[in-house]
């Protein structure tokens, strides 16, 4: 089903109005339900496996520009900078998948250096400390940058960040940031999310 992906002017594309297109939206739907579930207390694997389910779902709500990508069929890397809250959550979510013709592959970095080819990257509450300048680091590079670390998206000008509130996992989002980087993020996955206001 997650396969009604097109390569068009070097984007990722969905196509509209078709039996793909309704399939792309109920398969949105359906995901963005599972978001909304309530978390029970104590059921902090259950988060991170829908955390990790949460990243692969992503790539396929956000278009990168031609020059995040090598060739037309480069797979989409999805990173972990620091200590991985999702043990073998993220690559089961991944196993077997594509976006469009592109592949998904998981790569685990120690150092924000050592980020080369990226496109989505999760930073772990591990690198707290370090987040301002990892962020910096990352600047002017479309990578879609994703944390659960406190007041991500406001003070440290991250992209999205992962919150559990009510027992729920919750998105917001900084689409400013996004939009400097080259990213363009579906109207459905914003809809479903907290958007900080423009500062």
């Amino acid at each position: 089903m997650n396969r009604y992906f097109s390569i068009q002017a070097g984007r990722v594309r969905r196509p509209e109005g078709s039996f793909f297109g309704n399939a792309a939206r109920l398969m949105a739907a359906i995901f963005f339900l599972i978001f909304s579930i309530a978390l029970t207390n104590g059921e902090v694997d259950r988060a991170n496996q829908v955390k990790a389910v949460f990243l692969f779902r992503l790539t396929q709500f956000v278009e990168w520009p031609a020059r995040a990508f090598e060739f037309s069929q480069s797979p989409i890397i999805i990173g972990v900078l620091g200590e991985d809250p999702f043990g073998e959550a993220l690559a089961a979510a991944i196993k077997g998948e594509k976006v469009g013709e592109r592949p998904l592959i998981i790569r685990y970095y120690r150092r924000v250096e050592e980020v080369q080819a990226c496109h989505v990257l999760f930073i772990s509450r591990s690198e707290t400390a370090k987040v301002d300048a990892i962020v910096a680091a990352l600047m002017g590079r479309s990578i879609l940058t994703v944390s659960e670390i406190e007041d991500f998206v406001l003070k440290h000008h991250g992209m999205i960040r992962f919150m559990t509130e009510q027992n729920k996992v919750n998105l917001r989002i900084n689409l400013e940031t996004a939009k400097a980087a080259g990213l363009e993020l579906s109207s459905r996955l914003l809809r479903v999310a907290e958007v900080v206001p423009k500062r």
